[in-house]
């Protein structure tokens, strides 16, 4: 193994730290950003709409782009540009500022997420062994430090814009720094003619996938301190601690994640991670008090941690070259994230906050159902199936 390669792990496993970080920074700064600029619910709504819509219309966009210019070239771009788009947004200051920066922060973050999952699969077939679930689990690492770091930026007085900007600062060098380390993709990767045909249908398959799972994670980041607090009647600070252990859950799977893929396949670890975060989230909703639910969604972060991993690197390994079969589930995926919280608002108000949560168990059993549609033999990292989707889908019946 050379240095090059060993570099590349570590470059890629940074760069998931630094956007789970940017990321995270935004999200737990909320309350603060309402108090600078008074902003309503509403605006904050559209601000974060706006995000999402950014990352996931330049998600859709990247398949052509990636299969020009491959991840190294997205990544030593995007990932200065995330950063500066941080920094914009903790520097506006009024709402028509704030959106053009929010959109440039989104748009830039969608640009990175596709090609840090590409260049993560790059290095995963490169070492010949399976490493997308130790990458993501860097995601939650660099969630999980802004969360901390904003509790100590609010404890020491820091305003929105001081923290916010200085982790933009510190960001953008270290995105620079890092984007010497990436590897290359294979030849075939810098073809176009990958981004122009129509991807295996096993690729749609994977896509859909993680939609369901992402709309699980989005369900629980945006509901599930309403439901602790409203229907379960917990003070606020215990309401807060759902998402924090829901995301330890997903870090403590994704560092064994890879280890189990080796050891149980994919197939299979797609289906038990189905049929858990099913259970577990029926655990959340039928639990008497905060304690119980809190205590579960843990469990339901074990459960659905590893399904997006696991569905990019099949995903990357699906055609000759990654970075536009992982695009496309990736946008799929991301789409789940910002439909998710919404029907469940509607659903809320048609009936009530815990039946609309109810959805979070149907998606679990959609995630196992879908996995018995996948090939029982999944192709090596080294060695992607050169086979149409099809013949793997019927290979699965």
């Amino acid at each position: 193994m050379t240095r090059e390669l060993r570099s590349a792990r570590y470059g890629a496993v940074l760069t998931f730290v630094l956007a789970g970080l940017m990321v995270g920074t935004m999200t737990v700064r909320i309350p603060a950003l309402t108090d600078k600029l008074g902003l309503t619910e509403a605006m904050v709504g559209t601000i974060l709409l706006v995000w999402g819509l950014g990352a996931l219309v330049t998600m859709q966009s990247m398949r052509r782009v990636m299969a020009r210019v491959g991840s190294r070239t997205l990544l030593r771009a995007g990932g200065p540009l995330t950063a500066l788009g941080l920094l914009g947004l903790a520097l506006a200051p009024d709402l028509p500022l704030l959106m053009v920066a929010v959109a440039i922060f989104g748009m830039a973050f969608g640009t990175v997420d596709v090609a840090m999952n590409a260049q993560g699969s790059a290095v995963e077939q490169a070492y010949g062994r399976p490493l997308m679930n130790g990458m993501h689990a860097g995601w939650c690492v660099g969630a999980i430090s802004a969360g901390a770091l904003g509790s100590l930026a609010i404890a020491a007085g820091l305003s929105f814009t001081a923290n916010v900007a200085l982790v933009a600062l510190v960001s953008l060098p270290v995105m620079l720094l890092v984007g010497r380390t990436y590897l290359p993709e294979p030849p075939a990767a810098a073809s176009a003619g990958t981004g122009r045909r129509r991807l295996p249908p096993v690729v749609y398959l994977l896509g859909t996938i993680m939609f369901f799972a992402f709309m699980v994670e989005g369900t629980v980041a945006d509901w599930n301190g309403l439901y602790v607090r409203d229907e379960l009647g917990a003070p606020e600070a215990v309401a807060a601690l759902g998402y924090p252990v829901f995301e330890l859950g997903m870090l403590i799977a994704r560092l064994t994640g890879d280890r189990l893929r080796v050891r149980f396949g994919v197939r299979g670890m797609l289906a038990v991670s189905g049929v858990a975060t099913a259970g577990f989230f029926a655990v959340v909703l039928m639990a008497p008090v905060a304690s119980v639910a809190v205590a579960a969604m843990f469990f339901v972060g074990l459960g659905v941690a590893t399904i997006s991993p696991l569905t990019l690197s099949l995903a990357g390994t699906a055609t000759g070259t990654p970075g536009p079969a992982i695009a496309q589930a990736g946008a799929m995926g991301y789409a789940g994230l910002l439909l998710g919280p919404v029907a469940i608002g509607f659903l809320s108000d048609a009936t009530s906050l815990r039946t609309a949560l109810g959805i979070g168990v149907v998606l679990g059993v959609l995630i196992a159902l879908s996995s018995r549609l996948l090939p029982r033999t999944e192709p090596s990292p080294d060695h992607p199936s050169p086979l149409p989707a099809r013949e793997h889908v019927e290979a699965a019946a």
